[in-house]
């Protein structure tokens, strides 16, 4: 890739995904140690010291660029810090081009269809800005809440392990369905951007598997 994609603020109907601050210590603490949160995060308890550092990490997480950098934007409720939504950019090349995405909710808020907004987001972010032809989802054994997030937003169950599912959605999917969801949720991607390599945006055969 010619150039990064750097954290843009994206707008919806009644989120904000925006890059992380470290003034968002406090609530990143609660949200990620709120038991029902942290059930399928597989992450270590850490103490607001430990929390703390992590969000640092997470606030200098603002580029796609080369394979395997990561982008972690948080995701706002009227100003209020709720939950937090990630890309993995896992190749760059135009024709296999491919991203994995990820959303964690503080549980208070669930039931409300928050994360399915904000994945949504994530998902134009991956195919109208970063032009990947397909996006995947690694969804913990038991996590039958992300799982019904990812159907609804149309991912297809391609492959299972002992300890989680796998999910993918291809670009083709997206060009029939990304429209509608954007109108849906009312994604407004702002001065979200990137340039490549000069290629068609043709989606290749390789897509439709």
């Amino acid at each position: 890739m010619e150039r990064a994609l750097t954290a843009p603020v994206i707008r919806t109907n009644r989120l904000t995904l925006r890059a992380h601050r470290i003034s968002d210590a406090e609530r990143w603490h609660a949200i990620v140690n709120e038991p029902r949160t942290r059930q399928f995060l597989q992450w270590p308890v850490r103490d607001e010291h430990a929390s703390r550092v992590h969000l640092q990490h997470r606030t200098r997480h603002t580029k796609l660029w080369q394979a395997d950098d990561f982008l972690a934007l948080a995701v706002e409720l009227d100003g209020d810090l709720i939950g937090d939504v990630s890309m993995h950019l896992r190749s760059t090349d135009g024709p296999t081009r491919s991203a994995e995405i990820g959303w964690i909710l503080d549980s208070r808020y669930s039931g409300n269809g928050y994360a399915t907004e904000a994945a949504a987001a994530m998902l134009a972010l991956a195919f109208e800005v970063l032009e990947a032809q397909w996006v995947t989802a690694i969804i913990v054994k038991g996590n039958e809440r992300s799982v019904a997030l990812a159907n609804r937003l149309g991912f297809l169950p391609v492959a299972a392990a002992p300890a989680h599912n796998s999910f993918l959605m291809p670009g083709l999917a997206w060009d029939e369905r990304g429209r509608e969801i954007q109108r849906r949720f009312g994604i407004q991607l702002g001065e979200a951007e990137a340039e490549f390599p000069n290629e068609t945006r043709l989606r290749p055969l390789a897509a439709k598997l």
